[in-house]
């Protein structure tokens, strides 16, 4: 049974971070980490994040979706790593259920521009770092 602290504190720093560290398997099996805003979750369950079509990100999780998301409190030296999946979404319901005022500026030609794109983030299992403890515990060990 996981520690329900651990569990409130991962919860309580997903809430109160704006900028998720995407990390994706890149070219010749390097890593590649890329900060982005995170705009929409389900707990730790599920993440939705935006980018555009034609970014080499979105080229490389069409070949390799295996992914982790890490969110950071600086000031409580703490970490949240969430390890699965990315599925790449193209359809109307998912870009107007992220859509909001400002987005023109990176998809000028409005919510269904074809260069943009959601990604859905489906945890497997997570790794939480303070208090001098690393914890590591499956996404079904919550609820």
């Amino acid at each position: 049974m996981i520690d329900k602290l651990i569990i409130d504190e991962s919860y309580e720093l997903v809430e109160n971070s704006k900028i998720v560290m995407v990390g994706t398997n890149g070219e010749n099996g390097y890593p590649n980490i890329k900060s982005m805003m995170r705009l929409k979750h389900d707990g730790l369950k599920k993440f939705w994040l935006s980018t555009n079509t034609s970014t080499k990100r979105v080229d490389m999780l069409k070949k390799d979706n295996k992914t982790c998301l890490y969110f950071v409190d600086d000031n409580k030296f703490a970490g949240l790593m969430l390890v699965g999946t990315i599925e790449i979404l193209q359809d109307n319901e998912s870009k107007e259920m992220l859509w909001s005022d400002g987005c023109e500026i990176y998809y000028p030609l409005g919510v269904y521009d074809p260069d943009y794109t959601v990604l859905c983030f489906k945890t497997e299992w997570c790794n939480y770092y303070r208090h001098l403890k690393n914890v590591t515990f499956g996404i079904n060990d919550i609820d």
